[in-house]
């Protein structure tokens, strides 16, 4: 099964590795299918995200954990697991810092905010613009995620008394970045295949997502 595929019809054997399935693992992901269904309050979906992302990345010693401020990223100490600390419980906050996190490779896993560097609200154009160009490949992962638990995707330009931008150009570089993921030219990275792999067993009965799912428009 393949995470991500164009179309129905087509089978791309060159996009990402798959990620198989034991047997044994059948009942615990029926099990978390049912549990997603009857999730459908924003705080009991949080829920099930934590939990079962604790679980499906406890092998790298990390936790996703509910903020009551600003999203943050703290490395692991010899005494805890790093923490991806999102937003204010909100679940797409969760899926645009778990986003990041799966671009940052081992050595910006153990700084601080992965070593991001950002300047807060209020960007002059020239730093938003650096803004925007390290934002495409996460915004573009987390729609991924987002299309895979059924919930909508907003793009997020994150300077509004700022200068903003141009967000439709913005839009277009993060749709073209997905497209870029489908078609092979551009790979994701393993813990976001991984987890979108977790995702689509859990509550898309392995259905892989596929390229129809994600159009320019739905970004405006």
């Amino acid at each position: 099964m393949h995470l991500l595929q164009p179309q129905t019809e087509v089978n791309v054997s060159s996009l990402i590795r798959t990620l198989s399935t034991t047997d044994s693992d059948a009942a615990p992901f029926q099990l978390q299918r049912m549990e997603w269904m009857t999730a459908w309050s924003e705080t009991q979906q949080v829920d099930w995200l934590i939990l079962h992302f604790n679980h499906w990345f406890s092998h790298l010693n990390v936790i996703l954990v509910r903020g009551d401020f600003e999203p943050e990223y703290f490395p692991a100490t010899s005494a805890e697991p790093a923490r991806i600390q999102f937003a204010h419980g909100f679940f797409n906050s969760a899926l645009h810092e778990i986003s990041h996190w799966t671009i940052a490779g081992e050595q910006r896993r153990l700084l601080p905010d992965l070593g991001y560097w950002y300047a807060p609200d209020g960007r002059t154009a020239e730093q938003q613009a650096l803004f925007e160009q390290v934002e495409i490949k996460p915004q573009a992962i987390e729609w991924l995620f987002a299309v895979a638990f059924g919930r909508r995707f907003r793009v997020s330009l994150d300077n509004l008394t700022g200068e903003g931008g141009d967000g439709s150009t913005f839009k277009d570089h993060v749709f073209a970045q997905v497209q870029r993921y489908f078609s092979g030219e551009a790979v994701l990275p393993r813990d976001a295949a991984h987890f979108i792999h977790c995702i689509c067993a859990c509550i898309r009965q392995g259905k892989p997502l596929q390229l129809n799912e994600f159009k320019r428009e739905i970004l405006d």
